[in-house]
């Protein structure tokens, strides 16, 4: 059974840094993709970054990019999301998520792609 545990958020501070943790277990695929989505009140989810297992690509949203950084351990069992520079529309509960299907038309951020999800963790970035 596939399980996805998210950890690692809380409250910082504007310009802060969190890393957050998305321990993954269950997997007997060849290949999948660990993405990290979030949702601020209001608002529809939105992917912020995945990784592919097979060859460690990595994806991020425009409005990431430079700021987030995403990487897995060794074993491929840990996906960790480390953010600088935060910024208060950062604010949002955090999900990970796992896609374990691909195709030509796959989205790396489409929250649709993606099969199992894990509990979500808030993420709060006060001014």
């Amino acid at each position: 059974e596939v399980q996805l545990q998210a950890s690692g958020g809380g409250l910082v501070q504007t310009g802060g840094s969190m890393r957050l943790s998305c321990a993954a277990s269950g997997f007997t695929f060849d290949d999948y993709a660990i993405g990290w989505f979030r949702q601020a009140p209001g608002k529809e989810r939105e992917g912020v970054s995945s990784i592919r297992r097979s060859d460690g690509s990595t994806y991020y949203a425009d409005s990431v990019k430079g700021r987030f950084t995403i990487s897995s351990d060794n074993a491929k069992t840990t996906v960790y999301l480390q953010m600088n520079s935060l910024k208060p529309e950062d604010t949002a509960v955090y999900y990970c998520a796992a896609d374990i299907s691909f195709d030509s038309t796959w989205l790396a951020l489409n929250s649709y792609e993606y099969d199992y999800w894990g509990q979500g963790t808030q993420v709060t970035v006060s001014s």
